[in-house]
């Protein structure tokens, strides 16, 4: 073989999607869903001893990355996909790429569980999270300092609550930015001052504000996630470079099936079907 041709095979294996790769699936993105991505194909791989599927974490902006770049079969993530990602896909394989909507979830705002506070309006968590509002007392709590935590700017939660709460503005540069939603409720439960925010699933051992709207206080429940009254329900996403078949296809239609929707709920989070 000569220097040549060995390297365009060097190249072209380098390049080649791993879902070529039969009976191995790739799963990379959203740290919302690394969970529930983990107990999906921890329940698919007893029923196909056969198939070996890695499920990775890093942010819903990495996963959509490693599906742009050929490196992941199946990229999760917790906001839409944007516009410049869609074109870089279609650049790359020609292809506007698949959305599949898996799971609902509702962001959810932590306190720590001494924090008299129940609730606040969107107003009130736009004014903490620009910087607007500094200490608990201005919004009825104590006099003292509010510590406000956030994700990292690959995170689809940071995405979604930029776009959808805070109007597309920036954080306010005191937020101390942690690298998933676990440590953002580690640090909060820990912090009595403290306040973050995240999926459902992870709102253990702290309290969850409710969302004041008017007289009214709504609770991320699954029943106001699922019809929406929650004003921070959101879906959960798996995207696809193409429609999916063989071992993806068959993984996905787990995911979906009464069987995959349960450990949705086990999860935490809230069905689509």
């Amino acid at each position: 073989m000569n220097k040549l041709l060995a390297s365009f095979l060097a190249v072209f294996l380098l390049a080649l999607p791993l879902a070529a790769q039969a009976g191995n699936v790739t799963i990379k993105g959203s740290d919302t869903m690394v969970i529930l991505g983990q107990r999906w194909a921890e329940e698919y791989m007893k029923k196909n001893a056969s198939t070996k599927i890695q499920v990775t974490g890093g942010g819903s902006g990495t996963g959509l990355a490693a599906l742009i770049n050929g490196t992941t079969d199946i990229a999760m993530s917790s906001r839409p996909i944007k516009d410049a990602e869609t074109e870089k896909l279609r650049g790359r394989f020609n292809t506007t790429g698949a959305e599949i909507s898996v799971a609902k979830d509702g962001v959810t705002f932590y306190v720590h569980e001494k924090n008299p506070l129940s609730s606040l309006t969107l107003e009130q968590l736009k004014g903490i999270y620009l910087g607007d509002i500094t200490n608990w007392k201005e919004v009825g709590g104590p006099d003292a300092p509010i510590v406000v935590y956030s994700r990292e700017n690959s995170s689809g939660t940071y995405v979604f609550v930029k776009d959808n709460l805070l109007g597309g503005e920036d954080y306010t540069p005191n937020a101390q930015t942690l690298p998933g939603t676990a440590a953002v409720v580690n640090a909060v439960s820990k912090e009595k001052n403290g306040i973050g925010y995240g999926g459902a699933a992870y709102a253990k051992g702290i309290k969850e504000l409710k969302i004041k709207a008017g007289s009214e206080e709504v609770t991320p429940s699954a029943e106001n996630i699922k019809s929406g009254k929650y004003p921070l329900s959101r879906d959960l996403y798996f995207y696809l470079r193409g429609k999916p078949t063989g071992e993806v296809k068959a993984f996905i239609d787990f995911a979906l099936s009464p069987e995959g929707q349960q450990i949705v709920n086990k999860v935490g989070y809230f069905p689509v079907k």
